[in-house]
C-alpha cells in the first residue's frame, strides 16, 4: 500500500497518478517501522505543475458557453487530482493509523481516482485537457499545518473531509445543476455521482477523526473540529453559497454541527492567509 502511495506522489505523470493497483497487491502485512516518509510536495511533470494565479471559477450562469464550461471540468479535475496525492499523502505520513481507517483512505484515494478520470473524459469531450489551464497548489499550502499540527492525523480529516469535501457537498449539486440548464447533462451526471461519493467520504472523515480524537466522548463534534482543524482552515471553508443540509445529514453530521457551518464566518486573521477562490473551497 506504502509503495503504491509514495509512487503517486512520485510520479509525475497523470497516468501514473490514476493508475489503480493491481489485484492482491496489498496483501503483505505493512511494516511500520519501516515506512517510507512522504514528500512534503508531489512531484508534477508535462504541464501538470502547480502555480498560482488561476482565473475565477466560472459562475454556473456562464456555462452556457462551451468554453466556460472546460474551464469548470478542468478545475474540478484538478482537486481530484490533488485529493488523490493528498490522500497518499496522508496513509504515508501516519503509518500508525488503525487498518480500518487506513483502509478507508485507500478507498476514497481510488473514489478519488475514479472522480478525476471522469472529469478529465468530460474535458476531453469539450477538446481541451487538463495541462491547458493553470493549476492552482492551493490543497498543498495546507500540508505543513496539517502536518505539524498537534492533532496528528485527526487534523488531516477535519481538513480534507470535514472542509473541502464537505465544501464539495454544495458546490457539486449547484454546478450539477448549472451543466445541466447548459444542455450538458454528461457533464451533470458526473457532479451527481461525486456529489453522492462525496457524502459517504464526509461520514468516514467524521467516524475517523471522532476515533482518533482523545476526548471525543466528552467532545462535541464542533469542539473535535475546532480542536483539529489547523489555521487558517475553519467551517466557514466547508460550505458553499448554496447550501445542501439535506446532504450533510445523509452523512451523519448532527444538526447543530451542520447549524454551526451554516452560521460560520471567516476568523478576521485569516485575511493574511490563503484564501479560496470560488469551487470546491480554492
Amino acid at each position: 500500500m506504502r509503495d503504491f502511495c509514495l509512487h503517486i506522489l512520485e510520479a509525475g505523470d497523470l497516468e501514473s497518478k490514476l493508475a489503480l493497483p493491481e489485484p492482491g497487491v496489498f496483501d503483505r502485512p505493512p511494516d511500520p517501522e519501516n515506512a517510507p516518509r512522504p514528500p512534503m510536495r508531489p512531484k508534477r511533470t508535462g504541464g501538470l505543475e502547480m502555480r498560482g494565479g488561476v482565473e475565477p471559477l466560472p459562475k454556473p450562469h456562464e456555462l452556457q458557453a462551451p468554453e466556460a464550461r472546460a474551464r469548470c471540468l478542468a478545475r474540478f479535475a484538478h482537486h481530484e487530482l490533488m485529493a488523490v496525492e493528498m490522500f497518499a499523502w496522508a496513509i504515508l505520513r501516519w503509518p500508525e493509523l488503525p487498518d480500518r481507517i487506513e483502509r478507508g483512505l485507500l478507498g476514497v484515494l481510488q473514489d478519488e481516482q475514479r472522480h478525476c478520470r471522469l472529469y478529465l473524459d468530460r474535458l476531453a469531450a469539450h477538446g481541451s485537457k487538463l495541462e491547458d489551464h493553470v493549476l492552482s497548489d492551493y490543497f498543498w499550502k495546507h500540508v505543513a499545518a496539517i502536518s505539524d499540527s498537534a492533532a496528528g492525523p485527526a487534523a488531516f480529516f477535519a481538513s480534507m473531509g470535514l472542509t473541502f469535501e464537505q465544501g464539495n457537498l454544495d458546490f457539486a449539486p449547484l454546478y450539477r445543476d448549472a451543466f445541466r440548464e447548459a444542455g450538458d447533462t454528461t457533464s451533470a451526471a458526473v457532479c451527481e455521482q461525486i456529489h453522492l461519493d462525496e457524502i459517504e467520504h464526509v461520514r468516514f472523515a467524521a467516524g475517523a477523526l471522532r476515533e482518533l480524537s482523545e476526548s471525543a466522548e466528552s467532545s462535541t463534534d464542533i469542539e473535535l473540529y475546532e480542536r483539529a482543524a489547523p489555521f487558517p482552515l475553519s467551517a466557514a471553508r466547508a460550505k458553499g453559497r448554496r447550501f445542501d443540509a439535506d446532504a450533510r445529514r445523509q452523512a451523519g453530521l448532527s444538526e447543530e454541527f451542520i447549524e454551526y457551518v451554516r452560521s460560520a464566518r471567516p476568523p478576521q486573521k485569516a485575511r493574511s492567509h490563503p484564501r479560496p477562490a470560488p469551487g470546491r473551497l480554492e
